[in-house]
């Protein structure tokens, strides 16, 4: 059975984005050759990414033009966008569905090899942890205060337990700390 994981980069108070869309200069403090070794790791070990449409629409035009290795395995692994609102999804091997994305995942994790990835996407998130469908949450943790933001995990989320499985610093003062369901 494949595995639904989650990536994402998130500030120490807990924010995933800014005040405004894709607001992400964290990223860049802990970006380095730890995180793109990491980023290559996950890449190569996913059969399958997964994005609701505002991250499909931002990741959409930033991979489409660029170039290098991430940018070949981003433009090359098949996507899942998950959108009522979208009437196509022109980034190279996406798929678009309209349907319950809960149901949708449930199936598709019995189906496959390799991991699927869910980036950014804090909303379809939400409906993934809320119907306990991640098995793997993988997070960077920038070490920024940013005072303000979207939130990765929302007040009135299902509550779950995690173990810890895994933890790695970063040169930068990150820190990636993965994380599984309890069963």
């Amino acid at each position: 059975m494949r595995k639904l994981i989650m990536w994402n980069i998130m500030t120490l108070d807990g924010y995933f984005e800014g005040d405004k869309p894709w607001d992400l200069p964290f990223h860049e403090v802990v970006w380095g050759k730890e995180l793109e070794k990491l980023s290559m790791e996950q890449l190569h070990a996913a059969d399958c990414l997964v994005f609701g449409r505002v991250t499909y629409e931002g990741m959409a035009a930033h991979w489409k033009s660029a170039t290098g290795e991430i940018a070949g395995l981003m433009n090359e692994i098949p996507k899942l966008v998950f959108s009522r609102t979208l009437t196509s999804a022109d980034w190279n091997n996406t798929t678009l569905i309209a349907t319950d994305a809960a149901a949708e995942i449930a199936r598709r994790k019995t189906e496959g090899n390799g991991d699927m990835y869910v980036f950014g996407s804090a909303d379809l998130s939400e409906t993934f942890i809320n119907h306990q469908l991640f098995d793997e949450y993988r997070i960077g943790i920038a070490p920024v205060l940013l005072g303000s933001g979207k939130p990765l995990f929302k007040p009135g989320m299902a509550h779950g337990n995690l173990n810890l499985i895994d933890t790695q610093p970063l040169v930068n003062g990150g820190v990636v700390l993965r994380y599984q369901r309890r069963s």
